[in-house]
């Protein structure tokens, strides 16, 4: 399961959804700016207010950190020689 946390107005944010969307990942947008509960929850699991945050199976990852991202879902992994 793949949640991002995000606002709006964020354009790491929608660079990041567009990324998913290009790699046909499916996630679970989480609109913090409507959303007391869920951006508490950021906090708490990411030690950081600043978004985008994305939750992969557990593992926390702030910011647009590409190669952490693919390496977890295991995006353009194969090697061309």
């Amino acid at each position: 399961m793949v949640k991002i946390y995000s606002t709006p107005t964020c354009v790491y944010c929608k660079t990041l959804k567009g990324y998913f969307k290009k790699n046909a990942i499916e996630f679970e947008d989480i609109d913090i700016s409507k959303d007391e509960q869920q951006l508490q929850k950021m906090i708490k699991d990411s030690g950081q207010m600043g978004v985008p945050v994305v939750d992969i199976d557990g593992e926390v990852i702030v910011g647009f950190d590409k190669v952490k991202i693919d390496t977890l879902l295991k995006i353009n992994q194969i090697k061309h020689d």
